[in-house]
């Protein structure tokens, strides 16, 4: 095999990073928004949320626990966060976030909601095209769909058995 002399090319090229991140947002807190109290509701599946926007540092309370704690997943925890980062308002509000039914997944989807609602609440002309075009305003109204009669679920039908 032929060895690869050219190393001392590669060592100059190569950019020095000091510190490694799995997220990159440049632009963090630079939103236009007017910074003042908000309140939304969000609804997905069985879960309602009901969100509080208070000026702040970016401290979450959801049900009296951090962020992290309530929502161990970084999707879930990205997926709640994202109208902010959407606006650039990082660090600008605290949330408070009180939320019962359905499961982490639709609690998350509820939370989102409420925040994107709030934001908009907050300053309908500089945030709402933003919001409306990431479809952060949009109630997604897929539900659990009812048991029939005659059916073992909604649509599970008894094994057919010839004889």
């Amino acid at each position: 095999m032929a060895d690869n002399t050219n190393d001392s090319a590669v060592l100059e090229t190569e950019e020095k990073i000091t510190s490694y991140t799995t997220e990159t947002n440049s632009g963090a807190g630079t939103g236009s928004s007017a910074i003042e109290p908000g309140y939304g509701t969000g609804r997905r599946k069985e879960a309602v949320a009901r969100v509080r926007l208070v000026p702040g540092t970016g401290k979450w309370t959801i049900n009296g626990h951090a962020l992290e704690e309530y929502f161990p997943s970084r999707l879930l925890q990205r997926e709640v966060n994202s109208p902010i980062v959407l606006l650039k308002l990082e660090g600008k509000f605290d949330a408070i976030v009180l939320v019962d039914g359905g499961g982490t997944t639709g609690q998350a989807g509820a939370v989102r909601l409420g925040v994107a609602r709030a934001l908009n609440s907050i300053d309908r002309d500089a945030n709402r095209a933003a919001l409306k075009k990431a479809g952060f305003l949009t109630r997604d109204a897929r539900v659990v769909e009812r048991k029939k009669a005659g059916l073992h679920k909604a649509r599970r039908a008894p094994q057919f058995s010839k004889r």
